[in-house]
């Protein structure tokens, strides 16, 4: 299967702008909310949620980045020597609405690891999830509160999701995933 393109930048841009006027409604005290991305497409994800919560609501909100690879429970068949990013929350979550902001929402483990990985550094007064894409799949009773868009796909798909921040291009595309061969076996 040939790349196909389901995302463009334009739909990237109103899909984040969507996102954020969802979070400023459901959250009365915008002050009170922390946008924490999971390494390594939702950081930049949070952040350009902040800079949309802010021209709409006037408030800047704190942005953080998560690493959640510690928390992993896939951690050993991914990688014998995994990268560990830096975890950087710019204050305390005590009492606070996290929003954790990922790229991908497809099983539910990576959002699982997020959540253990908060918890240990305190005890926020909610967490809520938004994801760019939820392509379904979930083994875990996870479900996104912000969605940009719904992409049903197979498992032998791959959904990659790129950012100018990380690989110099806004766009997301739907792949054959490279893991398959052609006969459909691993």
């Amino acid at each position: 299967m040939p790349e196909k393109t389901i995302m463009t930048q334009e739909d990237i841009r109103r899909t984040l702008a969507r996102i954020a006027h969802e979070i400023i409604e459901r959250n009365k005290v915008i002050e009170q909310v922390m946008l924490i991305g999971m390494h390594t497409r939702g950081v930049p994800l949070a952040k350009r949620l902040a800079a949309s919560i802010e021209s709409f609501a006037g408030v800047k909100v704190l942005v953080g980045a998560l690493d959640i690879s510690p928390y992993r429970d896939d951690l050993s068949s991914l990688n014998p020597q995994p990268v560990v990013k830096k975890t950087d929350i710019p204050k305390d979550i005590d009492s606070k609405a996290v929003v954790l902001v990922d790229d991908v929402l497809f099983t539910g483990r990576s959002a699982r690891a997020a959540m253990d990985a908060l918890i240990d550094r305190g005890r926020p007064r909610l967490i809520q999830l938004a994801v760019l894409i939820d392509r379904g799949h979930r083994e875990m009773p996870i479900r996104a509160d912000y969605v940009g868009k719904n992409i049903p796909s197979s498992r032998h798909e791959d959904i990659q999701v790129r950012l100018k921040e990380t690989d110099g291009v806004d766009k997301v595309a739907i792949t054959a995933d490279s893991n398959i061969t052609k006969e459909g076996a691993p």
